[in-house]
C-alpha cells in the first residue's frame, strides 16, 4: 500500500475516535438551557469529524486518482538521502524553536524571524523582498487576532511590555 493511503488509514482512525466523541460523549455534561440551542459545542466537532471521514475514506479508497493518470512515483525508503531531509528536518527544529520562543520573544518579532528564515531555508535569497513581506504578514496576521477578534496577542518581548 502507498505511504498516501497509510496515511489516509491511519487520519481515519484518529478521525473515528474523535467522531465517536463528539457524537456520543461531548453532549452528555451539556446544561438543560443549552440543550435547546441549535448549535451545541459539539456541533463543529461533529462536522469536522464527518468531512475527515469522507476525505480518508476518499484517499484510502484511491477516488482521488483517475484512470488515464500515469501513478505518481513513490517514495524508496532505501533512498531516503536523495531527498531534502535536512530542510525538513530544519524546518521543524524551526518550527519548535518558535513555539518555545513566542511568548518571551513576542509574536511580531518571533513570526518574523520564523518566516523569513524558513524561506531562507527553502531557497529564497532576496533579503529585500523577503523581509517586508515577513514583516506585513506578521502585522497582519497580529493585527486581525488582536483587534477583529479581540484576542490579547502580545506584540513584543515580554521584557518590554511587563518590564522584565
Amino acid at each position: 500500500m502507498a505511504l498516501d493511503r497509510w496515511i489516509a488509514l491511519i487520519i481515519l482512525m484518529i478521525c473515528l475516535a474523535y467522531g465517536y466523541t463528539a457524537f456520543f460523549t461531548m453532549d452528555g455534561a451539556l446544561p438543560p438551557f443549552m440543550k435547546r440551542n441549535p448549535i451545541w459545542p459539539s456541533t463543529f466537532p461533529k462536522l469536522l469529524s464527518v468531512m475527515a471521514i469522507f476525505t480518508a475514506l476518499y484517499v484510502l479508497l484511491g477516488l482521488e486518482k483517475g484512470a488515464d493518470e500515469p501513478k505518481p512515483m513513490e517514495i524508496n525508503y532505501r533512498r531516503l538521502t536523495d531527498y531534502k531531509l535536512g530542510q525538513a528536518l530544519l524546518l521543524l527544529g524551526m518550527m519548535t524553536a518558535y513555539a518555545l520562543l513566542l511568548r518571551p520573544a513576542g509574536f511580531l518579532p518571533a513570526t518574523v524571524a520564523f518566516l523569513a528564515a524558513g524561506a531562507f531555508v527553502l531557497g529564497e535569497r532576496k533579503l529585500h523582498i523577503l523581509l517586508p513581506i515577513a514583516a506585513a504578514a506578521a502585522g497582519v496576521v497580529w493585527y486581525l487576532v488582536q483587534e477583529v477578534l479581540g484576542i490579547f496577542l502580545s506584540p513584543w518581548p515580554a521584557i518590554l511590555t511587563h518590564g522584565g
